[in-house]
């Protein structure tokens, strides 16, 4: 149990480091500005929630995101929220992407259940069946775009909808705190302006 515990989490540092060497359909300077506009959104309403997506839409995604990070011992996808923070991507700083996402959904879900008949979504399927059939689009620019969404919405700030609670942090031993050792930092440690978004960890 040890080893595969050290072998998530070792994965889960490797992922979490090619994140930022990603490839991005825009701007880092406006992915900057409009992750502001993000951030002081979420300090506007406590509660997250879904505003783009549909609710069919938003369960089949995170039943997506929760097999690229699935839940075992230690929380997933799932219980981090990255179904809100692809929800928020969407509509904001990723919004040129919205409509092409949302019609390779369309043809996910169109796909899924043509090849099983009777099935409502693929969010009702079983675990087994949704591994199986991801094993068949892992390729497709819909889920290459899920999979690089949901790696963000587990390990980027909190406030931008997904990480609750430090949740993607915890699991790679990232702590939320702001050293100040010399030579750096110690020169402007009492700046009143300087504000550190925390999460409080147990």
């Amino acid at each position: 149990m040890q080893s595969a515990n050290f072998s998530r989490r070792s994965l889960l540092q490797a992922l979490a480091a090619t994140v930022a060497a990603a490839a991005t359909p825009c701007g880092w300077a406006e992915v900057a500005q409009a992750l502001d506009q993000a951030h002081a959104a979420a300090h506007i309403g406590a509660d997250a929630k879904i505003s783009l997506l549909s609710a069919a839409e938003a369960a089949d995604v995170e039943a997506v995101a929760a097999q690229i990070i699935p839940t075992d011992d230690s929380p997933g996808a799932r219980e981090a929220g990255v179904v809100y923070f692809i929800d928020r991507a969407l509509a904001t700083f990723l919004a040129q992407l919205a409509t092409d996402y949302r019609a390779q959904l369309a043809d996910f879900q169109a796909a899924c259940r043509a090849q099983h008949p009777g099935v409502v979504s693929f969010a009702s399927l079983t675990s087994e069946q949704q591994v199986e059939y991801l094993t068949r689009v892992d390729q497709t620019p819909f889920f290459n775009t899920t999979r690089l969404l949901t790696l963000l919405g587990m390990f980027s700030l909190p406030a931008y909808g997904g990480n609750r609670d430090g949740l993607g942090w915890k699991l790679i031993g990232f702590e939320d705190r702001h050293v100040f050792q010399p030579p750096f930092g110690y020169y402007d440690r009492d700046y009143p302006g300087f504000v550190i978004d925390s999460v409080k960890t147990k």
